[in-house]
């Protein structure tokens, strides 16, 4: 096999884009990481018995190959740069003219050419390849220092046709990689972001904490009926924070660690658990009704305080929906060997519509009057899937009720 070294300019080469640094880096990336581009030079090396072929991106100064395959040692790789006046490319980049012929002592045209004669080129192809945008990208060239018949009317229209689909493959894979590097942008923002949010949380505990104590505090002194009535709303509003906080700080944390984690412990404590947040929420809620029937008549394998969360968000929900003077159900029954947690409340129904996307994130109803974030019932229902369970939610006859059901051998 005759060996046919071409001259390097120095200005790049394969190792600038092994580096990534060369000048084309990304046209070169986009044809040496194709694979419809690598099927295409091997076919038009078949068909045709050349055997060196190439997509070479060409300015009006420049010759850069983008992919080979050489069986001729060549010993141009994907980034090597030749001088543009060795070329035959840049007169198919000016006249946007094929360049072919199968040997370079006869043929009519290009007999006696000094570019093939400097350079052993006996037969060659060059085709010009266009974006789909009409924008000249470079060229299909094949190659034989023997003689071979590539002016043939078939070879031609092959090789025009490859030439179209890579120039069309070109912006499907341009298209593919800003696609990947938005993608990979936005993850980059959203885990900034949850990041931001876990901190905020955090941050905001202490100041909440703070408020907590000071509110204890005034309920020790003296006061009137309006300061206790400020007072009220006051407690209100802080267990509205407290929740808003602890939803955050959870989705957040779900979302950086890969989900929702629950501890779950045998003969959990479940019921003090709830009846805790309940007294709050009475607490926080003092005109509305919570009417509490806990009977767990067997060991509960959970994690307590997670499931009370969720019943807390459960509750909170209820209150803000449930027609004035009515009260929320808390309570408990057994279905099979499943613990079943139902939170009820009288109020209109949920709509179709708003029922099927209700346990997404950042989810709210129309009458929530912008409290909330929408988190509090994809946290619940996220609690019970972390426990291997299920959160649902019926509306029949004025009663919407949510079930928090808990199996009897919970997923830790």
């Amino acid at each position: 096999m005759n060996e046919v070294p071409l001259p390097m300019t120095g200005l790049q080469d394969h190792a600038a884009f092994l580096a990534g640094k060369h000048d084309f880096q990304a046209d070169i990336e986009a044809i040496a990481t194709s694979d419809t581009v690598g099927v295409i030079l091997e076919t038009v090396m078949l068909a045709t018995n050349m055997r060196f072929a190439a997509v070479a991106r060409v300015t009006e100064d420049r010759w850069v190959a983008c992919r080979t395959v050489d069986e001729i040692n060549f010993g141009l790789q994907s980034g090597d740069e030749i001088e543009i006046q060795s070329t035959f490319c840049q007169t198919v980049r000016e006249t946007a003219q094929n360049v072919l012929f199968n040997d370079a002592a006869t043929d009519e045209v290009y007999g006696g050419h000094p570019i093939a004669a400097k350079f052993g080129i006996i037969s060659y192809a060059s085709i010009p390849i266009y974006r789909s945008n009409g924008v000249f990208f470079g060229t299909l060239c094949a190659i034989d220092t023997e003689q071979r018949d590539v002016k043939q009317p078939r070879a031609v229209a092959m090789l025009q046709l490859f030439a179209d689909i890579i120039g069309r493959s070109l912006e499907t894979e341009e298209r593919l990689l800003a696609h990947e590097h938005l993608a990979a942008h936005e993850r980059e923002m959203t885990k900034i972001q949850e990041e931001f949010v876990a901190v905020l949380g955090h941050d905001l505990r202490s100041p909440v904490a703070a408020l907590s104590a000071g509110i204890r505090q005034l309920e020790r002194e003296p006061r009137s009926d309006n300061a206790q009535l400020v007072l009220s709303l006051m407690k209100s509003s802080l267990l509205r924070m407290q929740d808003l906080i602890e939803n955050m700080m959870l989705h957040a944390k779900s979302r950086l660690g890969g989900g929702i984690r629950v501890h779950a412990v045998p003969d959990a404590p479940l019921d003090e658990a709830i009846e805790q947040v309940v007294a709050e929420i009475r607490a926080a809620f003092p005109d509305r009704a919570i009417d509490l029937a806990l009977a767990f008549d067997q060991p509960l394998i959970c994690d307590a305080p997670r499931v009370a969360q969720a019943v807390s968000n459960l509750v909170s929900n209820a209150i803000r929906h449930t027609d004035p003077g009515q009260p929320v159900q808390v309570r408990s029954l057994k279905t099979g060997g499943d613990m079943v947690l139902q939170v009820i409340n009288r109020g209109e129904a949920i709509p179709d519509h708003v029922r099927n996307r209700l346990f997404k994130p950042f989810q709210r109803g129309k009458d929530t009057k912008g409290e909330g974030l929408g988190l509090g019932l994809y946290i619940a229902s996220s609690i019970a899937a972390a426990h291997g369970g299920r959160l649902d939610v019926a509306c029949e006859n004025g009663l919407t009720t949510f079930a928090f059901t808990l199996p009897a051998s919970p997923g830790t």
